[in-house]
């Protein structure tokens, strides 16, 4: 079992900053694949951000160039830095971990263990 606990939630002015975190608690997420997913108010939840077992990111495309993930194995806790927030990325923001090692693709992984979901509001 994984358990995992975000935190980072925040209001920003458009073009600001935000740094969100997921800690694992249990059995350890190492050698999973990650995921960040956001969902907006009468939207599909989305895959933002993930990081394969491998280690491979993937980000799409609306977010690349302002979003950035990283796993700190020590401190077993997965990050979502974001960078030159718009409005649009408005959102509560999830956290994942797939079931077994997963290092294909982050888009295809198993996504299994999930966070409580944090708020982001970008508004002016």
């Amino acid at each position: 079992q994984v358990q995992l606990v975000e935190s980072g939630e925040g209001v920003v002015q458009p073009g600001g900053s935000l740094r969100l975190s997921c800690a694992a608690s249990g059995r350890t997420f190492s050698n999973r694949a990650t995921g960040w997913f956001r969902q907006a108010p009468g939207k599909e939840r989305e895959l933002v951000a993930g990081i394969t077992s491998g280690g491979r990111t993937y980000y799409r495309n609306s977010v690349k160039g302002r979003f950035t993930m990283s796993r700190d194995y020590a401190k077993n806790t997965a990050y979502l830095q974001m960078s030159g927030l718009k409005p649009e990325d408005t959102a509560v923001y999830y956290c994942a971990a797939s079931r077994y090692y997963s290092d294909a693709d982050a888009r295809s992984a198993e996504y299994y263990y999930w966070g409580q979901g944090t708020q982001v509001t970008v508004s002016s």
